[in-house]
């Protein structure tokens, strides 16, 4: 008796699961190329004709492939990433500086990883080691003081390092800054030439915050220099936040301590402000009553009624100029200026 067939089953092609990653060779098959065309054109795509460009694109889209970074990072040994550390991320001044860092970095490819250290020294190393540990190709700090293991770290990672806001004759490798206490003499010098004689210098000054302590040393000095053997007058708090009450605060502190006071010097221009506010609402005139400055040139400096007298910082230029830096070593250009002083600018406005 003859067996009965069974007839085979034809086993469908496999599905991709919807956790599957779509692959390079996908967009290679949807735009009809190899998958080194492919390759060459997300790493470098003037090395394509437009064309072939436009239908990998095309592809990439239709899709949804998402570039594995890790792979091609570790074939080329670049992370085309920049760690950068800033004190805190609720100031304008320093966003505008990673603002400029941005603009010159981002279209090279570079990603900017962005880490804060609310002024702590110990918070600034464990950022530096953790950061060092994802092999970013730069380093941009604001900041040039560090502990000691924070500065071996930066210096053995082998990559540039930009440290910023400030100027040392030690850089770790490359500094972009002013000189903040030059920046205060010039404020000093300027009360003084305006006849304020009996001058209060304000500010919080956190532990890790060198720029603050540079300063109130450039106050210290201008002030025995222009007022021999007068004693100075500082009054400061240490763990309030950077903000506009503080300010009030300090101007409150500064009046109950030294109600001779004819002009406060602030180290911000957020301070500042809060003080003219809180002048406003108990009847000082400023200047005529009390002068007041501030440092940073904040969008608000300009608006205050009166407007107030500032140290203005380029500091989107400061982000800009640190990128073109590390970009410069990062592509094996010559760098011919390890430190770049970019200046300041006293704005003398109508609360002075």
């Amino acid at each position: 008796m003859p067996r009965e067939s069974v007839p085979t089953k034809t086993r469908a092609p496999r599905r991709r699961s919807a956790t599957s990653a779509v692959t390079m060779a996908d967009v290679a098959a949807a735009a009809g190329v190899s998958t080194q065309t492919v390759s060459r054109a997300l790493r470098d795509p003037a090395s394509v004709s437009g064309e072939t460009l436009q239908r990998i694109e095309e592809a990439v889209r239709n899709t949804h492939y998402v570039q594995n970074f890790a792979a091609s990072h570790l074939a080329s040994n670049r992370s085309m990433t920049v760690a950068a550390i800033i004190p805190a991320i609720s100031t304008s001044i320093f966003a505008e500086t990673i603002q400029g860092l941005s603009d010159v970095l981002l279209p090279e490819g570079y990603q900017v990883f962005l880490g804060h250290t609310d002024y702590v020294a110990a918070r600034e190393e464990a950022l530096i080691r953790s950061l060092s540990g994802r092999r970013p190709d730069g380093f941009f700090i604001i900041g040039t003081q560090h502990t000691r293991d924070a500065t071996h770290i930066l210096k053995r990672a082998g990559v540039p390092v930009v440290e910023s806001w400030g100027l040392t004759s030690r850089p770790i490798d490359l500094v972009v800054g002013f000189s903040n206490h030059a920046a205060m003499k010039t404020v000093v010098n300027h009360l003084a030439d305006r006849g304020y004689h009996r001058l209060t210098f304000a500010g919080v000054m956190k532990p890790g915050d060198d720029r603050a302590k540079e300063r109130r040393k450039g106050f210290l000095d201008a002030h025995g220099e222009r007022f021999p053997g007068v004693e100075p007058q500082v009054v400061t708090v240490a763990s309030n936040s950077m903000i506009m009450a503080t300010g009030a605060e300090l101007l409150d502190l500064v009046r109950a301590t030294y109600p001779e006071t004819d002009a406060i010097v602030f180290t911000s221009d957020v301070l500042a402000s809060g003080a003219v506010l809180r002048c406003n609402d108990l009847g000082v005139r400023v200047p005529a009553d009390l002068a007041i400055t501030g440092f940073g040139n904040y969008d608000i400096a300009g608006h205050l009624r009166p407007s107030l007298t500032t140290v203005a910082i380029a500091s989107r230029r400061i982000g800009m100029l640190s990128a073109e830096l590390l970009l410069a070593r990062m592509q094996n250009k010559p760098v011919t200026e390890r430190v770049i002083d970019i200046g300041f600018e006293l704005l003398v406005r109508d609360s002075s």
